[in-house]
């Protein structure tokens, strides 16, 4: 079976395609071409002679156009050198995808031979793909309109495929001629029942940040990383958002959508305002323990239907089963308004904002406790409700699993920041934030009386309000919350700077010293871009500059290592038993905030932090960085486009042109 790692990736979201190297696809596991949650097609093969081409080169454009170069053996000059080629250039687009098939004579001689192109679907959903249900899906059988074009029919879905000048061709070619059959392949779905359809933007935007420096692998990472956000992204009611990854996560999600619009807001801040407006027109207004609806809660993905991923975890197609979420969206309207988001948008949102601060307060916390804890109700939910939320994320050092209901440490630190900022942009609109000041305060008397345990915070309380210990990543999450002060920030980072959590390639999600680490354990071991570059933000606002530095040179070591484009996460043995990271079988590459993952990192080491609306701009470079010479320019800051420039202990701000 193809893992994903082995496959290389052209998207334009909705659509995606996964191949093989060759570029064939064989139906082989994840292979195929994606659309709104339905594989489209599975087998796109091309032979001549009834031959496969040698597979010898991959070019890759962009995200979206890739070129794959294959030698065809028995035809042209009995030579070493290969003289007839098979190019095909694959161009995933908005509504579909087209591919022109070349075929080159670079021989002595005049050839003749056949031209094929077998096509396959199956039409499965990507959580039956995933899951591999569908290994026992049968093909579907073609429909053919003639010698060229075809189309298959299920459930509503119709794949239709077009070849100009036909599937079958018979060239005959002279010395250094060629010849071109060009595919494209459409699709019509069946109209959502639930109100929320997998949409394509309406259009793209182009960036224009630039990044200057002196260790050149950044600005390949952040040129790979914004080519990555431009093809994520999809958009509910011309509302722009990223979908998280492909082909599994393609879609809007409540956690990682607004992280990964969170950090891109420096570069694109309407990212951010559509998804903040996507997900707060699609708030909880009911309490349903099926789909884990709650009045205030912003919802965890969003489907056209139900998602069966097997083994029990069966996900209506509008899912709130996330913990973190509601606060991550008041947090993300509070960093979007200080960078400039317009008064009148984020006054729109101030409803919404209410909301989510009573779920906080109401709903978050069903024993009363004063923590925000979650267990699911549903029985065929998700048993862990945070980032992190495999069955075995949250255990105890010898591996035992913690029991439900769990409240995990970052679950409350992000309430902290939720309470303080909501009670903030509150004030700001001419009401009062008091109450959540208050409620925020009790938290923190409350979390440092119950969490603190060996010397650190606990990655959770379990369901009998037992710190669960254990070093994880989840502690640096804390950082920058406002929820630990500068002496447990301190000690935070003192714990992140071990070498049993920093693998020189980033944060490992889970201590080696932990008996069930794993180095590729979805988060028992692994790392995670996102998670390493939430906790360099938190290490350089902390002051923690040395820690801070060794982390983000890890995540540049690793984007290099993975040709810059970062996947969702990789294998957490570390630089000293290997000097590239372990790929994760079925990590998705690109995935949204891992290619936001850059751009966070960047803007935290450089310590901007404005105020649009109290008209201040800080600026405050860390005193340790992995470079010598950073310049960010075309950042947006309310109205202005500005470039930030440090180098030798100067720093620059000034407007770009």
């Amino acid at each position: 079976m193809s893992r994903l790692h082995e496959l290389v990736t052209a998207l334009a979201a909705p659509w995606v395609v996964l191949s093989p190297r060759s570029g064939q696809l064989t139906g082989s596991g994840a292979e195929g071409v994606y659309a709104r949650d339905r594989r489209i097609l599975s087998r796109l093969a091309v032979t001549v002679d009834g031959r496969e081409p040698v597979p010898v080169h991959v070019g890759e454009r962009d995200a979206a156009t890739h070129e794959y170069v294959a030698q065809v053996e028995g035809l042209g000059d009995t030579r070493h050198d290969p003289t007839v080629m098979l190019y095909r250039t694959r161009t995933v687009e908005s509504d579909g995808m087209t591919e022109r098939i070349t075929l080159v004579n670079r021989s002595r001689t005049r050839i003749e031979c056949r031209l094929e192109v077998a096509l396959g679907t199956d039409l499965a959903g990507t959580a039956a793909v995933r899951s591999g249900a569908a290994t026992s899906l049968p093909q579907l059988a073609p429909l053919p309109d003639g010698p060229s074009r075809t189309h298959w029919e299920s459930d509503d879905t119709r794949v239709v495929v077009t070849a100009d000048p036909g599937f079958v061709a018979t060239p005959q070619l002279e010395p250094g001629a060629e010849y071109t059959l060009t595919l494209h392949v459409t699709a019509d779905f069946p109209k959502s029942t639930t109100g929320f359809s997998i949409e394509p933007p309406t259009d793209r935007p182009m960036y224009d940040v630039t990044v200057s420096c002196d260790d050149k692998r950044v600005e390949r990472w952040l040129e790979r990383s914004l080519d990555d956000v431009r093809a994520l992204q999809l958009a509910a009611d011309d509302d722009r958002y990223l979908g998280a990854g492909p082909p599994w996560y393609l879609t809007l999600f409540g956690r990682d959508s607004l992280i990964s619009a969170g950090m891109l807001i420096p570069v694109d801040p309407g990212l951010a305002a559509g998804t903040l407006r996507a997900l707060a027109a699609r708030q909880g207004t009911k309490v349903d323990a099926g789909s884990a609806e709650q009045p205030g809660k912003i919802p965890h993905e969003l489907r056209a239907e139900v998602a069966d991923h097997g083994g029990g975890l069966v996900l209506p197609a509008v899912y709130y089963g996330t913990h973190d979420a509601t606060q991550l969206w008041i947090t993300t309207l509070h960093k979007a308004w200080r960078w400039g988001m317009p008064s009148d948008e984020v006054g729109d949102l101030l409803p919404n904002l209410k909301r989510a601060l009573t779920w906080m307060r109401e709903y978050a916390d069903p024993d009363g406790d004063g923590f925000l804890e979650y267990i699911d109700e549903s029985g065929h939910g998700l048993a862990n409700q945070g980032w992190k939320d495999s069955v075995d994320a949250v255990q105890w050092p010898d591996g035992t699993l913690a029991t439900a209901p769990i409240a995990l440490c970052e679950v409350q630190g992000y309430a902290y920041a939720a309470a303080i900022k909501g009670a903030e942009l509150l004030e700001a609109y001419g009401e009062s934030g008091d109450e959540w000041r208050e409620w925020a305060a009790a938290l923190q008397e409350r979390f440092r009386a119950a969490f603190w345990v060996d010397g650190y915070p606990a990655i959770a309380l379990d369901g009998a309000k037992n710190p669960v210990p254990g070093r994880a990543s989840n502690m640096g999450h804390l950082l920058g919350t406002g929820l630990l002060d500068a002496d447990e920030e301190q000690t935070v980072a003192d714990v992140l700077a071990g070498a049993d959590l920093n693998s020189g390639f980033g944060l490992r999600t889970l201590s080696t010293a932990m008996t069930r680490f794993n180095p590729l354990g979805y988060h028992t071991g692994s790392v995670w871009p996102h998670d390493t570059a939430m906790t360099v933000q938190g290490l350089y606002a902390a002051g923690q500059f040395e820690v801070a530095s060794a982390y983000a040179e890890g995540l540049v070591r690793a984007a290099e290592a993975f040709e810059y484009r970062l996947p969702e996460l990789y294998g957490g043995r570390g630089a000293s038993a290997e000097r590239t990271p372990t790929p994760y079988p079925l990590s998705c590459r690109p995935q949204a905030w891992a290619a936001a993952s850059a751009v966070a990192v960047l803007v935290a080491s450089l310590g901007i932090e404005p105020d649009v609306p109290g008209g201040t701009l800080t600026v405050t470079p860390g005193e340790s960085t992995p470079w010598r010479t950073l310049e960010l320019t075309g950042l947006h800051v309310g109205p202005d486009l500005l470039s930030v420039r440090s180098a030798n202990g100067k720093t620059t701000v000034t407007k770009a042109h």
